[in-house]
């Protein structure tokens, strides 16, 4: 396959000058380059510079073990077709290291002169760009030839890589196929993809395989009374004891720090079969620290809202949430029932703003056999009858209609119900919480609510604060997104910056929306070697917020002094090269000079 017209001078031209013409280079193949050069990587390397020791690698090949045995007779059902068209092929792990390989001698002779062998880390920050590294960095297939590579290394081989990824998506290995440039054949890339695809297959079928052997296993532990998990590697939940099931119905699927929020702390781990975990644990009777969404907030804001959340949840009183829409107030009503001494009984939310106002009746207090026509026979239990002994949420209070008002009250003072189309009453023993995203008490000065309702709600008021009240809790939020969702993120200050100074119209609920967004534009984490520019754009937000208020006279606008910012740094990231200050910084050339005239700022700023 004839290489690329003027590669190996565009190359050249980039290693010795940083100036790199776009037009000639794929864009994946660019971007890593510049990755290369941001991390230093020698262009001149003449071999791979790093060769784990054989202990190393045993040690390698047994944390990999569950990738390298399902992948491995894939890649030898491959052999016999790649020594015909003198290529090698090769697994590599998930930290870049060849665990594997094997092909024409030809080739593995050529690939032994550069340290292509077994036991070589062939990242991107080893051996610079390379089909192997690039691919592990952006998680998609690639395909280098000769001088795309960044080392000159690897300037005699074409090479295709393709990930290999869990069934929960992180990243399990990679397959290659490579060969020195001579002997190129147009599907290698093709090739390699099927056979991750396979091996991927192969991967999902065998963790199920797995983790119903260890459930088989731990079928004599689930009718214990005791409190215990069963963990598969990753540390999530496949199997619980009946006293798990019955206190957290939500266990399936949850990670093992979860257990730690809703008041469980580990007494002992034992190993069972391969990859299985089974945890024995504690109910802590009191608790340290009371979790608001996973977070504990480092604001005064957040702090002071805690306490009166963790002083509520020790008593039985009905208790009052206020908040903007987003800010957690089913999160904080959950967190309130989970810490309370009904933490054992059920947790009903019910929004009564969705409910029809014809249906809110029967939803809350339930019906009667034969109440109407299409009723079921054996009637229907309400909320309030399902949240017997636990803890009933009602959101949104303030939509329900004034007939509704004085039935609730009713409920509220006596703790019984009776079903529509009923005689009988009920008792029911609950804890109410309400929330709504007004002022109660300008509710009912309205007239919106009763007034002897609202002070049978108004217990015990708690108010939420906006995230624009409390931007320092941003990163900590950041935290928790990113264990909860298992996601390697990391933010650029200039960026968390800007997250600071967004207003929030839709609050935590908003942020969250922003972090899921990033996190499928950037499924390996890596935002800090993108422009800002980019970074808001993938983030849906607006490239420069609404200013506040005007700017004093002579004074830069909010705008302006961002523009600025931005400037700055990137000129600081490219060393004074303008240029390549424009590229970080996501801004065309031509913009980018007027805006350093405009600041009086220099290539030297």
């Amino acid at each position: 396959m004839n290489s690329i017209p003027n590669d190996l001078q565009t190359w050249k031209r980039f290693v010795k000058d940083g100036v790199l013409d776009e037009a000639r280079l794929r864009k994946r193949i660019a971007e890593s380059w510049h990755r290369c050069k941001k991390a230093e990587v020698n262009p001149y390397l003449e071999k791979g510079p790093k060769v784990l020791q054989q202990t190393e690698l045993d040690h390698q090949s047994k944390k990999h073990s569950f990738f390298l045995t399902t992948a491995q007779p894939y890649l030898e059902k491959l052999l016999p077709a790649i020594k015909e068209m003198e290529m090698m092929a090769l697994l590599i792990d998930s930290d870049g290291v060849v665990l594997a390989l094997d092909g024409h001698p030809r080739a593995l002779y050529e690939a032994k002169r550069i340290n292509f062998v077994e036991g070589a880390c062939w990242t991107e920050t080893a051996v610079g760009t390379n089909a192997i590294g690039t691919a592990l960095h952006i998680s998609e297939p690639v395909a280098l030839q000769g001088s795309e590579h960044y080392s000159i290394a690897s300037h005699q081989w074409n090479c295709s890589a393709a990930p290999i990824h869990h069934e929960d998506g992180s990243l399990a290995g990679v397959i290659d196929i490579s060969c020195p440039a001579a002997g190129a054949h147009p599907h290698m890339l093709g090739i390699a993809t099927a056979i991750a695809y396979a091996a991927e297959r192969e991967l999902a079928a065998k963790s199920r395989e797995k983790e119903l052997e260890l459930i088989s296993r731990f079928a004599d532990r689930a009718a214990s009374r005791v409190p215990m998990v069963l963990c598969n590697a990753k540390q999530h939940i496949i199997s619980a004891s009946e006293a798990i099931r019955t206190s957290m119905p939500d266990w399936q699927g949850r990670h093992l720090y979860e257990l730690k929020e809703r008041g469980f702390s580990i007494e002992k781990a034992v190993t069972m079969g391969d990859g299985g975990t089974c945890f024995y644990l504690a109910e802590q009777k009191k608790k340290t620290a009371f979790r608001f969404n996973g977070v504990i907030g480092q604001s005064g804001r957040s702090q002071a809202m805690l306490k009166s959340l963790e002083r509520a949840a020790a008593a039985d009183a009905t208790v009052c949430l206020s908040g903007e829409t987003g800010t957690g107030k089913e999160v904080a009503a959950r967190a309130l029932h989970e810490n309370s001494e009904r933490r054992h009984g059920p947790f009903v939310a019910v929004n009564c703003g969705a409910i029809p106002s014809d249906l809110i009746e029967s939803e809350l207090f339930g019906y009667a056999e034969g109440a109407f026509t299409g009723a079921k026979r054996s009637g229907y239990k309400g909320a309030f009858q399902k949240a017997n002994q636990g803890t009933l949420f009602l959101d949104e209070i303030g939509e329900i209609s004034h007939s509704m008002q004085v039935a609730l009250l009713r409920v509220l003072q006596e703790r019984k119900i009776t079903p529509v189309g009923g005689t009988k009453e009920i008792p029911v023993d609950i804890r109410v919480i309400a929330a709504t995203h007004c002022d109660l008490r300008e509710l009912a000065e309205s007239g919106k609510i009763r007034e002897d309702l609202f002070y049978r709600l108004h217990v015990y008021p708690i108010e939420l604060p906006p995230l624009r009240e409390r931007p320092e809790d941003i990163p900590d939020l950041f935290q928790y997104y990113k264990q909860k969702n298992h996601w390697p993120g990391e933010l650029p200050p200039a960026f968390l910056d800007m997250l600071k100074q967004w207003r929030w119209p839709g609050n935590i609920r908003e942020l969250f929306n922003v972090f899921e967004r990033l996190s499928i534009r950037f499924p390996d984490g890596r935002l800090r070697d993108e422009p800002l520019t980019a970074l808001l754009e993938a983030a849906g937000l607006p490239i420069i917020p609404a200013e506040k208020k005007p700017a004093a006279a002579g004074a830069l606008t909010l705008r302006e002094q961002i523009q600025k910012d931005i400037i700055i740094k990137a000129l600081e990231s490219a060393k004074g090269n303008v240029s390549q200050a424009a590229k970080i910084s996501g801004i065309p050339r031509s913009t980018f000079y007027k805006r350093l005239k405009k600041f009086n700022l220099s290539a030297e700023s």
